[in-house]
């Protein structure tokens, strides 16, 4: 079993990225490196959680992202007022909200864009795993 989990994704402006996750999900800085080998990076989650974000940008090369509608992150919000203040977070954060690919997403939640294309799904629901991946929309 992994103790941690990272999901690294080059970004084109750090500093916007971190701004807008930190705001919008309400996630912290773990950590952050500068110039490690050509690449500048930070780490987003939070305190003591098992998994977290990285955002990169390579100074030597520029990496440009490359998200497919179907590349998420989804956040399990069950509770409807929780779920509406992080709707409301995510797009004053400067998040675009769009129409998910899979249609299962728009029915109990809503999908988020960043500027690079990458997409968050917030969705009013709680995971289970009971069932694959059966989520229990929370009650209105």
């Amino acid at each position: 079993m992994f103790q941690q989990f990272r999901v690294a994704r080059p970004v084109r402006d750090l500093r916007r990225s971190e701004s807008m996750y930190r705001a919008g999900l309400g996630l912290a800085r773990l950590g952050h490196f500068d110039d490690h080998e050509g690449f500048d990076g930070v780490m987003l989650g939070e305190p003591g959680g098992a998994w977290h974000l990285e955002f990169t940008v390579c100074r030597r090369h520029p990496v440009d992202p490359s998200p497919t509608p179907e590349d998420l992150l989804v956040f399990y919000v069950p509770d409807p007022h929780a779920w509406e203040r992080r709707c409301a977070a995510m797009a004053a954060a400067g998040f675009r909200e769009v129409g998910s690919l899979n249609p299962y997403w728009d029915r109990e939640g809503r999908t988020f864009e960043d500027p690079d294309g990458y997409r968050v799904v917030v969705q009013r629901a709680a995971w289970t795993g009971a069932d694959g991946d059966a989520a229990v929309p929370s009650a209105a």
